[in-house]
């Protein structure tokens, strides 16, 4: 909850230095927006590549494990496309490269609103990305708060499946509590599964 606070923080006041016009014009013409991006994607591959535990969780992996994570992503994206045919203002493939951050909301917000501008302008980008922020902070929070629901509803695999690429952190430990200790491994791989996804599909429907 802390870090989703924070992000959303972060959002308002760069929105609050950009209408008051506060920020210097080589901030909006210098691709530092890219290179943020780049620096942003060099963190999450160190942050991976570094994690002694999840290289003893790949190393134990057991094919039978993926279905999860792949229910997930199929689910997800069924989904979207269905929602898409409701929303005029957005192409299938915007709102599916929403869709797509899995509840990793830092990264996918990013990446939409860089890869985007190019092809629907700066403000319609950054309003897309706006909203892929705010839909995948929203998927960790609905996880956060109704996993024990989800379990007692459908099954421990619910708020597995719901939380997405966050499952592997900041949804583990309710996860734990509400499905149980046994579901621990198959969480920690579906958020890793899930989270490799995020910067592959989201610049994939970007594209369309």
């Amino acid at each position: 909850m802390g870090s989703s606070l924070m992000i959303i923080s972060a959002f308002v006041v760069g929105c609050i230095l950009a209408a008051l016009d506060l920020l210097p014009e080589w901030f909006y013409s210098g691709g530092l927006d890219m290179w943020l991006l780049y620096a942003l994607m060099l963190q999450v591959g160190i942050s991976i590549g570094s994690d002694a535990k999840l290289k003893e969780t790949l190393s134990s992996l057991s094919p039978r494990v993926l279905i999860v994570p792949l229910a997930t992503i199929v689910g997800t994206l069924v989904m979207c496309f269905g929602v898409s045919f409701l929303i005029s203002r957005w192409s299938v493939g915007e709102v599916m490269a929403a869709g797509s951050g899995f509840g990793y909301y830092s990264l996918s917000s990013i990446l939409v609103s860089s890869l985007k501008e190019a092809s629907i302008g700066v403000q319609a980008a950054a309003e897309l990305g706006t909203i892929t922020l705010m839909a995948n902070i929203f998927r960790e929070m609905m996880t956060l708060v109704f996993a024990p629901l989800m379990v007692r509803w459908f099954s421990p695999l619910a708020p597995i499946c719901s939380g997405g690429a966050t499952t592997m952190d900041v949804t583990l430990p309710v996860i734990t509590r509400y499905s149980g200790q046994k579901w621990v491994f198959v969480s920690i791989v579906h958020g890793v599964v899930v989270d490799f996804s995020v910067p592959i599909l989201v610049p994939l429907f970007c594209s369309m």
